[in-house]
């Protein structure tokens, strides 16, 4: 005797449409790393993985914006560049490495709100 397929309601089909299932073979230490900062965020594989590809809640508001204020205004509001010591020529934050020393640069030197510097003379 077989079981008869279990029927899905019509909202669970579309739901399901909407939402693919992704599997994929990994290995043991790119695994723990996921589970330590699954753990350590308390965030799911599916927001890791969607702030991997920068689409956080953030980084829709920024689209958002860049849409409504076209790329090119956009780019000059949010993108920070700086002169290569050496050479001179402009460098672009982009990575995750960059963005924490600059953050790490500034609180190791007091930046803060104007207001707040002022609050505290």
């Amino acid at each position: 005797m077989t079981k008869a397929a279990k029927r899905k309601a019509p909202s669970r089909v579309k739901y399901e449409e909407s939402h693919p299932t992704v599997s994929c073979r990994i290995s043991r230490e790119i695994y723990d790393a996921l589970r330590k900062a699954k753990e350590a965020e308390g965030k799911s594989f599916a927001d890791i993985l969607k702030t991997g590809l920068g689409i956080t809640e953030a980084g829709a508001k920024k689209e958002k914006e860049a849409a409504e204020l076209g790329f090119t205004e956009a780019e000059l509001l949010y993108r920070v560049d700086y002169p290569c010591k050496v050479c001179g020529k402009m460098l672009t934050i982009t990575s995750d490495a960059e963005k924490k020393a600059v953050r790490a640069y500034m609180l190791e030197h007091g930046w803060g709100h104007q207001e707040c510097h002022e609050k505290s003379r």
